[in-house]
């Protein structure tokens, strides 16, 4: 797991220095701390296809594979192509046997010159091959091209700039090493803010910056004659369903899944797993396990868990239970208010506002885990691939609702309206209301008032004029879209399986995966996860829904395929997420840091939301009238955010 940076450009003026190389890597320290690596050439000859250019490449090393020999950039043999690159390749032993068969030599063993040989054979369809996490960049300069490329699931992050009028590329694994260069403006984005308020985070393919772009998941990028062009390389068929039996979806699923595990526990720095004491990471570890025991002096696998002193957001009891039932080497670590500390070191690290909670709980858990090991398992995409949300269930519930309009008409009148609020966020009250308030909607606008911080309908309300100003001065944006295009991926399937497609495509990338990929790599830890082999996924999204989801409850396939692996009672206990105690910190330890920071008379969060609005949401949360924590967090760490950036 590594950083990579860089550029290629033809105006002398926009040049990457040997200096600006260097602050560019330096920004990207935390990724790689084991080595640095770079390619700075004198100016690149003339070629028949374009004019002179410059290209400069920049790499951080956390050494996974390969430790002696696995240096990067890496070159081919004549040394025209070029590679830096961030993850990890399962398959690159099968690819380099078949590449050595057509020809091609090594100088390592490391994942990474493997792409290197598959760009000669294969071009840009190098991408089909690989199965893989992966962010790189490739310079070939016998075609003075430039090829940027991303993941299909967006494990590893990828921004860049483009300069159109000089068709200059500045790229980086995070957006702060392209803000190293000293090229790129500083200047907000305000629908990727407006977006943020309603996800608690900023959809791809916008970044916070109106002159940096994130690659979109299972996308590459062509640089060409100074002209850069997109395109999608992995576009699976979310609208199939298999017709496969119940015995012949276990056979493949177990296949699948226990592959996918065993190619994740390959390395040569010790190794492993996030365990949460849920399904999807507790499965990951026993299937581990399994694959440890056979092993020659194998070690215990060890664990790492993280605890909350709220009782109904802790798990750290059912963590304990399965790394005692599977023998594991457990560690724990318990989370306390004064978590909120890390404010600053979040709104460094991430680049952009993100304001999803269990960041906190993530941060803390990868320093633990660094600890110990270099790289750790987890059970991310579980949720997405088997249905596993609680919110599923209300999704079927609505979709009943539908189909019996005499009901939907009286619950359309709002009565429950009537019913006080609650406080707390868990509250099964508060979620009647969350659930009944959109009940009129369409499934996927009803979906997103569910999943929204501030309310997608009535957003600008809570806006300044200025910002209402400047989207419209942009043209009508509508954050709905980002959603409803993936959730309309899934076709005429039921609204389940839309769900499940629109958070593989939008949530868990721009969510889930940032916020691991981020709080791993700033403790220089790698985390894998199996779930998100893209074969096990395509495959994951053609099972029946009815396979999925029985009575009311997801995961039912992974209970009916490797029921055996785990006690009886992690199956069917209630699902807790990796949330944090929020309502209860913003009424109680974080009360008066919450408010002097949100009022503060130079807050610039006042600019973009009324101070007004941040007011009431402050009172009616602390005086226990209704729960506003999501949004009073989001506005929190977008306020340390423009201190952080835009001080």
């Amino acid at each position: 797991m590594c950083g990579i940076t860089g550029s290629v450009w033809s105006d002398p003026s926009r040049a990457i220095t040997q200096e600006r190389l260097d602050d560019m890597i330096f920004a990207l320290q935390h990724r790689g701390p084991d080595e640095v690596g770079m390619h700075l050439p004198a100016r690149e000859p003339k070629s028949t296809n374009s004019g002179n250019l410059g290209v400069a490449l920049g790499f951080r090393r956390l050494a996974i594979i390969d430790v002696e020999q696995g240096q990067q950039p890496v070159c081919n043999e004549d040394e025209s192509i070029w590679l830096v690159f961030n993850g990890e390749i399962y398959n690159h032993t099968e690819l380099r046997q078949q590449l050595i068969s057509q020809g091609h030599s090594f100088r390592s063993h490391c994942d990474s010159e493997t792409i290197v040989h598959l760009y000669e054979q294969y071009g840009v369809n190098l991408l089909d091959h690989l199965n893989g996490m992966f962010a790189f960049a490739i310079w070939d300069s016998n075609n003075q091209r430039l090829m940027l490329a991303r993941d299909r699931l967006g494990q590893k992050p990828l921004y860049y700039h483009y300069h159109p009028s000089s068709g200059q590329v500045i790229f980086g694994s995070e957006l702060k090493s392209i803000l190293a260069s000293g090229l790129v403006k500083r200047e907000m984005n305000p629908r990727a803010l407006d977006d943020f308020l309603v996800y608690q985070y900023v959809p791809h393919p916008r970044s916070i910056f109106q002159s940096i772009d994130k690659l979109a998941p299972g996308h590459y990028a062509i640089l060409d004659n100074g002209k850069l062009h997109t395109r999608c390389y992995w576009n699976p068929d979310f609208e199939r369903v298999h017709d496969l039996s119940l015995s012949d979806t276990k056979t493949k699923l177990l296949k699948l899944v226990t592959t996918s595990v065993y190619s994740r526990m390959e390395s040569e720095v010790p190794l492993g797993a996030f365990l949460s004491g849920g399904v999807d990471s507790s499965l990951i570890v026993a299937l581990m396990n399994q694959h440890q025991q056979t092993q020659q002096n194998a070690s215990k696998i060890q664990t790492f868990s993280i605890g909350f002193p709220v009782k109904e957001y802790d798990e750290s009891k059912y963590a304990r239970q399965v790394a005692e039932y599977i023998g594991t080497d457990h560690h724990e670590f318990n989370v306390e208010p004064d978590a909120i500390n890390i404010l600053p070191s979040l709104s460094k690290h991430y680049d952009e506002p993100f304001a999803d909670s269990s960041a906190i709980p993530t941060w803390y858990l990868a320093q633990l885990t660094r600890e110990h090991v270099t790289v750790a398992l987890s059970g991310d995409g579980g949720d997405e691939l088997f249905a596993g949300y609680p919110r599923y269930r209300a999704i079927a519930l609505a979709n009943k609702i539908d189909r019996m309009p005499p009901i939907k008409a009286l619950l359309r009148l709002g009565l429950h309206r009537l019913l006080p609020g609650s406080s707390r966020y868990k509250s099964r009250l508060r979620r009647l209301h969350r659930f009944l308030d959109p009940i009129g909607f369409s499934p996927v606008h009803r979906y997103l008032d569910w999943i929204n911080i501030f309310p997608y309908q009535q957003r600008l309300n809570y806006y300044t004029d200025s910002f209402c100003e400047q989207l419209a001065e942009q043209g009508d944006h509508d954050p709905a879209l980002f959603l409803s295009a993936a959730w309309n991926r899934a076709g005429k399937r039921d609204t389940v399986a839309a769900a499940c497609t629109a958070d593989l495509l939008t949530y868990l990338p721009c969510d889930l995966n940032t916020k691991v990929d981020i709080a791993t790599m700033a403790h220089s830890l790698e985390c894998r996860q199996p779930f998100l082999d893209h074969h096990l996924v395509e495959f994951a999204a053609s099972i029946p829904t009815s396979m999925k989801v029985r009575r009311g409850t997801g995961k039912q396939i992974l209970q009916d395929t490797f029921g055996e692996l785990l006690p009886e009672n992690i199956w069917h206990r209630p699902k807790m997420g990796f949330g944090v105690p929020l309502d209860y910190w913003f009424r109680n330890e974080l009360r008066d840091q919450t408010r002097d920071t949100l009022l503060a008379s130079n807050a610039q969060c006042h600019d973009w939301v009324q101070r007004k609005q941040i007011e009431t949401m402050l009172n009616d949360h602390q005086s226990g009238k209704t729960d506003h924590s999501q949004r009073l967090w989001s506005l929190l760490m977008l306020e340390n955010w423009f201190q952080h950036w835009l001080a």
